[in-house]
């Protein structure tokens, strides 16, 4: 048995590698050519930076673990399927089976090879990907200025004793500065007590924020009569929070590019602070389940070796292999996003496309092996 792992695990291995290679090749080309129209822009913060074709390449590279995390289920399904469709072409799988590979057998051993994609899968996703990612926006944001969010940047909240506090980001530098902020003060009863709008801040090491040119608004709305509006200006302000250069960067950046734990400790901030954390438990949930979707795959490609093929019929099942996969991509995304509308339990909307497609290759396992 040793000899037949050998021989589909290799296979299977080098198969996977070039299909990973072929798509990886082709989102290079894709994500190269929408850094052209940035190519000579210069640096608001240093007129002697231009951002250049390295740059771009740079960057481009730095994207493709990302790419690596979110192809492999469908390359190891490709690869598979292709493998597999191969030998029981050439009638080789036949003589597998008769020297004692049946299917239960070859259903542990694919698994067996599912678990290593699993492993390399998670840690890609989970180490490589999100320091490569965090990495290429902080050089592109060191040739456009700032990390930002759209129009209106990242909101956070914190509560504190006495207080709640909503935190508007309009943009991260580079170097962890912030820029454009804005923070709305309320007591305990929900009314306003003031407003604090910032050109730029600093997050320190001691839970504090320093702001610079600072200009804050403070409601005294103790009787109809007496309310007034007192407006500071100042150059620099000093505000306490809990509120770390992670949880900015966290809520600028997509949270399909952050780690496990990092999207751990963001929930529990804004579970803590009474905030809807849906989006990001989906989130959180589709990276503990997207590396297992690779033994669903493995589990998918088992039939295709016990189908019949005639002279060039190989094609059109790895054909089909290609549109499985892609649907599988297509689905899982969806399902987050009506996760996310419908208000679904988090891990649901995150597993619901592996339990399918599991029901699917099992089923499609049970009637072409078992019973045929």
């Amino acid at each position: 048995m040793k000899t037949i792992r050998r021989l589909i695990y290799g296979e299977i291995f080098v198969a996977v590698g070039f299909v990973l290679l072929a798509f990886l090749s082709l989102f290079f080309f894709f994500d190269f050519v929408d850094e052209l129209p940035a190519l000579g822009r210069v640096s608001p913060l240093d007129a002697t930076m231009v951002y250049e074709i390295r740059h771009a390449l740079l960057y481009v590279v730095l994207l493709m673990p990302s790419r690596v995390y979110e192809l492999m289920p469908i390359a190891v399904l490709i690869g598979s399927v292709f493998v597999l469709a191969r030998l029981a072409q050439g009638s080789e799988y036949t003589i597998l089976r008769t020297s004692g590979l049946g299917p239960w057998r070859a259903l542990r051993t694919l698994l067996g090879l599912g678990t290593v994609f699993v492993v390399l899968t998670f840690a890609i996703g989970d180490y490589v990907a999100p320091l490569a990612d965090k990495t290429a926006q902080l050089l592109k944001a060191s040739y456009q200025g700032r990390i930002s969010l759209g129009q209106t940047g990242a909101w956070l909240k914190e509560r504190q004793a006495y207080s709640n506090f909503s935190v508007n980001v309009g943009s991260l530098s580079p170097q962890g500065g912030l820029g454009d902020v804005r923070i709305f003060e309320f007591d305990n009863q929900g009314f306003l007590v003031s407003t604090l709008q910032a050109k730029a801040g600093q997050i320190e090491t001691d839970e504090s924020w320093t702001l610079l040119q600072v200009e804050r608004r403070e409601f005294d709305t103790a009787g109809l009569a007496s309310a007034r509006i007192t407006r500071t200006a100042m150059e620099r302000f000093r505000w306490p929070s809990s509120i770390s250069t992670e949880m900015v960067s966290v809520a600028l950046l997509k949270p399909e590019r952050m780690r496990t734990a990092d999207l751990f400790a963001y929930i529990r901030h804004l579970e803590a602070n009474g905030q809807t954390a849906q989006r990001y438990e989906i989130e959180f949930w589709r990276k503990v389940f997207y590396p297992l979707s690779c033994l669903v795959m493995v589990v998918l490609a088992l039939p295709f070796a016990y189908l019949h093929f005639r002279s060039g019929g190989i094609t059109g099942y790895v054909f089909g292999g290609v549109l499985i996969g892609i649907s599988f991509f297509l689905l899982n995304n969806v399902f987050g996003y009506i996760g996310n509308l419908n208000q679904w339990q988090p891990w649901l909307a995150a597993a619901s496309p592996s339990l399918i497609y599991s029901v699917f290759s099992l089923g499609a396992f049970g009637w072409l092996v078992l019973r045929r």
